[in-house]
C-alpha cells in the first residue's frame, strides 16, 4: 500500500484504533454499573489485559467507517459503542484462542498472553466478561440508537459469534487438526474459514449499514463485501504463519503446519494462496463502486487486510 488513500487510511484506523481503546479504558476504568456488584479486581485486569494491549482494531473500524460512509459523522458518533462492543467480542475469542486447550499460545501481540499473565482459570472468566460486556455495550440506555435497530444488532452479533459463526467456525477447526489430511478439502477450509474469522469481520460492515438506516440492498452489499474481506483476511493470516517471522508478527509463527491446521496454504501453497487473497480483495473492492469517493476508506481497508505483516 502506498500513495494519499493509503496514507490517510493509516492515520484513520490509527485514529479509530485510539478511540475504541479510550471508550474501553474507560468503561473498565469505572467497571460496576449502578445497582451492580463490584467487579473482582483482579477480573477487570485481567479483561484490560486482554483488551488494551494493541491491535490494530480493524473490527470497530469497519464498523465506525462502514457507518460514516452511509450516514456521515453522525452514523460514526453513533457507532462507537457498537464498534466497542465488537472489539471486546474479538478480544474475548482471543483469550481463549490462547489457552492451553486451544492453541497454546505464550505471545498475543507481543506480549504474555492472558493465561500466562495470570492464569487459566482468570482467562477463561476474563474472556466469558469481554462476552457479555459486548451486549452490555449494544444495549446501553445512552447508544442513540431505536430500540428495534440494537435489538438487530444484538441478534446478528449473537448468530456471528455464536455456534453457527465464530465458536463454531472454532469447533470445526479443533476437529480438522485431527482429521486426516484425504478428509479436508478446499470446500470445508472456506466454511470453516467464513465461520471463525469471517463471520465477525462481516459482522462488522452489516452493523455498520444497520446503524447508518440503510436499506436491505445496502445491507445485502455490505455483507457481501464483508464476507470476502473476511475471506481474505484469513488467507493473509495463513500466508503470514507460514511466511512471517514470529518478532514482526507478535506471536509464534509456523503452527499451522506443525498441528496439522486445515488452512489454503496446507491445500494449496503459498503462491495460490496469495492469489486467491487478491481475488477476494478484487471482489470486495467492486462492490464498493456504488458509494464512490466515500467508500476509500472500506476499499484501502481491503487492500490492507491482504498485505498487512502482522
Amino acid at each position: 500500500m502506498s500513495g494519499p488513500d493509503a496514507q490517510d487510511f493509516a492515520a484513520r484506523l490509527s485514529a479509530a484504533a485510539e478511540e475504541v481503546a479510550g471508550f474501553l479504558d474507560a468503561r473498565l476504568g469505572d467497571a460496576a454499573r449502578t445497582g451492580e456488584a463490584a467487579w473482582p479486581a483482579q477480573l477487570v485486569a485481567a479483561m484490560r489485559h486482554g483488551v488494551l494491549n494493541g491491535g490494530k482494531r480493524l473490527r470497530p473500524f469497519l464498523v465506525l467507517e462502514t457507518a460514516a460512509m452511509l450516514a456521515g459523522e453522525a452514523g460514526r458518533r453513533a457507532a462507537l459503542p457498537v464498534a466497542a462492543g465488537l472489539e471486546a467480542i474479538h478480544c474475548y475469542s482471543l483469550i481463549h484462542d490462547d489457552l492451553p486447550a486451544m492453541d497454546d499460545d505464550d505471545l498475543r501481540r507481543g506480549q504474555p498472553t492472558v493465561h500466562v499473565a495470570f492464569d487459566e482459570a482468570t482467562a477463561i472468566l476474563a474472556g466469558d466478561a469481554l462476552l457479555t460486556l459486548a451486549f452490555d455495550l449494544l444495549t446501553d440506555e445512552a447508544l442513540a440508537l431505536p430500540a428495534s435497530v440494537q435489538v438487530e444488532l444484538v441478534r446478528r452479533l449473537a448468530r456471528a459469534a455464536g455456534a453457527g459463526g465464530m465458536v463454531g467456525g472454532q469447533m470445526l477447526d479443533l476437529a480438522a487438526e485431527k482429521a486426516e489430511r484425504a478428509e479436508i478439502d478446499e470446500a470445508g477450509v472456506t466454511a470453516l474459514q467464513a465461520m471463525k474469522t469471517g463471520a465477525l469481520l462481516k459482522y462488522a460492515c452489516v452493523a455498520g449499514a444497520v446503524i447508518a438506516g440503510a436499506d436491505a440492498g445496502t445491507v445485502a452489499r455490505m455483507e457481501n463485501f464483508g464476507a470476502r474481506i473476511g475471506l481474505a483476511f484469513q488467507l493473509a493470516d495463513d500466508l503470514l504463519d507460514a511466511t512471517a517471522d514470529a518478532t514482526v508478527l507478535g506471536k509464534a509463527a509456523g503452527k499451522d503446519a506443525s498441528r496439522g491446521k486445515a488452512t489454503f496454504v496446507a491445500l494449496h501453497g503459498v503462491e495460490a494462496t496469495r492469489a486467491r487473497c487478491a481475488e477476494m480483495v478484487e471482489e470486495a473492492t467492486a462492490l464498493l463502486s456504488p458509494f464512490g469517493a466515500a467508500s476509500r476508506p472500506l476499499a484501502e481497508a481491503a487492500r490492507f487486510i491482504a498485505t498487512r505483516r502482522s
